[in-house]
């Protein structure tokens, strides 16, 4: 499946590991569908992407952040939003001038969540732009309706966890299963994060084209149920044969894949919180409690090495499993070893076991996680959510054995998960869902 006239796509993205590499997967796509890519972010971003593989039609277009050393901030959160979207939009600008200028234009400029500014700099320079939006249908729903007659009966019970939350389309919710940055707990330093939301649901409602990671049968009745906006699902965007990728952190660890290679099917459990989410030292001795009780071999990905060490039970752990400071995710999920998933409940994540066909028991930290606990729990039927102390939301070594072991057991969640993992593979087919809708944004772009 070919595009009827060669396109040059700008894709923007914001410089987080749950950004950068569903955008490079999209820029894949759209350059095997002979598109012509200019990718841009910040420079710390673009120097640790894997270039080894030269991909025809793609250039990079770094540009400064003001944290040129790294992509973790030495200033606030927010500052490092407003660093961002400050150098960015100039950034941003001056590409799409000097593009014209050349005579070769963009037709169109992609851009991801957080990033809605880059839509207003292509609105002043006559150019159409369209999100991508990097997590699940059903929350870009969710904060749609915040926005448009929610937000009060949602911010009147945001301290309330068990108040029941009714959205048009989508299945019932509590306020404990709505994005962390609408409820009372939420840390202030984070207001300002929805407001960047906001401000990418004013844009949408007058693009009314939104690419979604996601794909028609998972997602259905969200796709469809706000009248305004089209959503186009153009997922899972998970890696392809010889796919840009990009680690923010240190290089995968070796000889994990050979250790994997040694254990019996659906055996190990594999255990990763994320790019963002640090655990304090007690949780990450529970979960090691937790671990050695399941009595299974495991793979788990701690970022903090020093934290590592500080564990009462490393050596207990290191005969029984595997510690890592990164891996790649997607190459041990769909390893025939992996038997379980213990996860933060990221949507690159969830969707990346989702496509692999792996259950999962969650996790939620915060943003949309717990919304995706929840979906995972209770719509797809592919987990079940660990459940927390009340007194101080720690979630037991015991607790975590229960839900491993309740997966790793349930064959109707295991058969849930290889039925997902079908329909991604079909929506990714040439003439599935996602790759009709992907030709159909290029062809209008």
């Amino acid at each position: 499946m070919t595009s009827h006239r060669k396109n040059k796509i700008l894709i923007v993205a914001y410089p987080n590991q749950g950004h950068i590499n569903p955008s490079l997967r999209f820029a894949h796509r759209l350059l095997n569908l002979g598109a012509d890519v200019t990718f841009s972010t910040s420079h710390s971003v673009i120097r640790r992407i894997d270039m080894e593989t030269t991909h025809h039609g793609l250039t990079f277009a770094p540009f400064s952040d003001g944290h040129d050393n790294g992509h973790q901030p030495t200033t606030t959160f927010q500052q490092f939003f407003i660093d961002f979207a400050t150098n960015g939009a100039c950034a941003v600008a001056e590409i799409i001038s000097s593009a014209a200028a050349a005579g070769q234009p963009f037709d169109h400029l992609v851009y991801t969540i957080v990033v809605p500014w880059a839509a207003k700099v292509a609105k002043a320079h006559g150019l159409e732009s369209t999100l991508l939006w990097c997590q699940s249908a059903t929350m870009l729903n969710i904060y749609y309706h915040y926005f448009n007659g929610y937000e009060g009966l949602i911010s009147c019970n945001n301290n309330n966890p068990t108040f029941p939350i009714n959205l048009p389309g989508l299945p019932s919710f509590t306020i404990t299963d709505l994005p962390s940055f609408m409820l009372s707990s939420s840390p202030k330093e984070h207001d300002f994060i929805l407001q960047f939301m906001k401000d990418h649901i004013d844009v949408v409602k007058i693009a009314r084209r939104v690419l979604v990671n996601t794909f028609d049968e998972l997602e259905i009745e969200s796709i469809r149920a706000i009248e305004k906006l089209e959503l186009l699902p153009v997922g899972p965007l998970v890696p392809l044969c010889n796919s840009l990728g990009c680690d923010l952190f240190d290089k995968p660890e070796e000889g994990y894949i050979e250790w994997l290679n040694t254990k019996p099917k659906s055996s190990v459990v594999y255990a990763s919180f994320g790019s963002l989410a640090t655990l304090p030292i007690d949780q990450a001795e529970e979960i090691a409690s937790g671990l050695i009780e399941i009595r299974l071999p495991f793979l788990w990905v701690i970022r903090d090495g020093l934290q590592a060490e500080k564990l009462g039970n490393i050596e207990v752990l290191r005969k029984q499993g595997m510690i890592v400071g990164w891996c790649s995710q997607v190459e041990v999920l769909n390893h025939q070893a992996i038997g379980c998933f213990l996860t933060h409940c990221g949507w690159n994540s969830t969707i990346e076991a989702l496509a692999a066909g792996v259950p999962t028991v969650t996790f939620p930290q915060w943003s949309d996680q717990a919304t995706n606990a929840k979906m995972t729990e209770d719509v797809w039927k592919i987990g079940v959510k660990v459940k927390r102390r009340e007194e101080d939301g720690m979630v037991e070594g015991k607790e975590i054995k229960r839900c491993v072991d309740m997966v790793m057991e349930d064959g109707e969640t295991r058969r849930n998960a290889q039925k997902w993992r079908e329909l991604a593979r079909q929506a990714l087919n040439d003439d599935g869902s996602s790759a009709v809708n992907l030709q159909a944004f290029l062809e209008d772009a």
